[in-house]
């Protein structure tokens, strides 16, 4: 079993930390209109005009493409510590 020296960890690229902090906005957004749609339907808001249908919509989209954003980070961390490991 060998140790590691802190200083051989695998850098982190700016599209890990672009797709990781898109997950995360996306989720945060998909949370913040549910509530916006609890508190419009409880408040009388017609749901049918204005921007009610995208929010509506956002609450589907967002969650299934944040886990798809996750997936690809998690997928690419993966592959470059495998090369990472091939090649010492």
């Amino acid at each position: 079993m060998s140790t590691r020296t802190p200083g051989e960890d695998v850098p982190i690229r700016r599209i890990d930390r672009i797709l990781a902090f898109m997950s995360l906005g996306l989720l945060i957004l998909s949370i913040v209109c549910f509530f916006a749609i609890m508190i419009g339907s409880s408040t009388g808001a017609d749901m049918r005009t204005g921007v009610w249908p995208t929010v509506g919509v956002l609450i589907y989209i967002a969650p299934p493409v944040a886990f798809a954003c996750l997936v690809a980070v998690l997928i690419m961390s993966f592959v470059r510590r495998a090369r990472a490991n091939k090649g010492r």
